[in-house]
């Protein structure tokens, strides 16, 4: 006589990572100036493209700085407004960037670590390819909590 065990499988709920990357959600093209250009030029391609931040760039175009709506703030309190001031005065030299492959917590983490809201996106070479914001994070954010209503 033979006995027949059925063995059910069992399910297990997996977790699902989303592999998102930087490049999924970041802003591009990049907006970028040079080192020369001017404290008021930069505020008014902020104010005219409604963006926090200009990245700036060598002559060969490479990442070497960074101008928030912070920068500006202090360039004001300072009175450093108006008086054709170059923009590598006030900028943030030498930002912390990442590359586009890079994985979005691992951004966010980098972001809040370094209390930033503006972390420039750039090639191996240096070179800006866009930009992530927390305007960004926060749309991206939007869309993953409509869908888990949904």
């Amino acid at each position: 006589m033979s006995i027949v065990v059925y063995v059910m499988p069992i399910f297990k709920r997996k977790r699902r990572k989303l592999p998102l990357r930087v490049e999924d959600i970041m802003s591009s093209p990049p907006i970028t100036v040079s080192n020369e250009a001017t404290i008021e030029e930069v505020a008014n391609i902020m104010c005219k493209e409604d963006i926090g931040s200009v990245m700036v760039v060598d002559k060969e175009g490479k990442l070497v700085g960074i101008v928030t709506e912070r920068d500006l703030i202090h360039a004001i309190t300072k009175k450093d407004i108006g008086k054709g001031i170059p923009v590598w005065m006030i900028m943030t030299e030498n930002p912390v960037s990442v590359q586009p492959g890079t994985h979005i917590v691992e951004a966010i983490k980098k972001m809040r670590n370094i209390n930033v809201r503006h972390l420039p996106v750039v090639d191996k070479d240096g070179k800006p390819l866009g930009m992530i914001s927390m305007r960004d994070l926060i749309d991206a954010a939007m869309v993953f909590l409509q869908l888990l209503i949904e």
